[in-house]
Order: structure tokens, then C-alpha cells, then sequence
């Protein structure tokens, strides 16, 4: 079953778990609509971004998500922290709200 997400007029396809199908179709305001119904956020602070950006950039860079080992160190953030700001995880809320496909492995 296919999913969809309206976002500034435009249509995007969701696979069954909520993740955007074509990682192009990500821009920002397609993070905070994200973040909103996937996630319960109503903001996004810096920190967020930060993780956000660092997550899609090495994304972008590789094709795959990044080790969560690597997304603590690259943001100077501890896990947990991670997870208070992505209370499902940064497989699964980080990545999602990043535009990224559902991960394979650990995050």
C-alpha cells in the first residue's frame, strides 16, 4: 500500500512505514510536516537541523544512513540526547524527517 504526504502542493509518495520513496523530494518544509505527523514535534530547533543536516549530508555522500556512533560525533550530541530530540530513535524519527529511506541495519 502506498502512502502519500501533501506538501506545498505537491504529492509525495510514503512507503508503508512513512518514509519518503524519492529522497529528492525532501526540502525543509517537507522536514517539519515530518517531523510534525511522524514524529509529534511542532519545532525544530538548531539541534535538530543539526542532526538532521548531518544525517542526510553523509546520506547524500554514501547512500546509506550513517552509523549513530558517527552522527554523536559528528554533531557532538550523546544519544540520548538524540533521542530526546527524535523520541523514536535516529533510525527511525531522524531519518524519516531527514528524507532518507527506512535504514537497513543500525543507525
Amino acid at each position: 500500500m502506498m502512502l502519500f504526504l501533501e506538501c506545498s502542493g505537491r504529492r509525495l509518495k510514503l512507503s508503508d512505514e512513512g518514509f519518503l520513496v524519492h529522497a529528492r523530494d525532501w526540502d525543509d518544509d517537507v522536514a517539519r510536516l515530518l517531523a510534525r505527523t511522524a514524529e509529534g514535534l511542532d519545532e525544530l530547533t538548531d539541534e535538530h537541523w543539526t542532526v538532521i543536516r548531518c544525517i542526510r549530508g553523509h546520506y547524500l555522500a554514501r547512500r546509506r544512513a550513517p552509523q549513530v556512533r558517527a552522527v554523536c560525533q559528528e554533531t557532538q550530541l550523546s544519544l540520548k540526547r538524540i533521542y530526546e530530540l527524535f523520541p523514536s530513535g535516529p533510525a527511525k524519527g531522524a531519518c524519516k524527517v531527514a528524507g532518507l529511506p527506512r535504514p537497513d541495519g543500525c543507525v
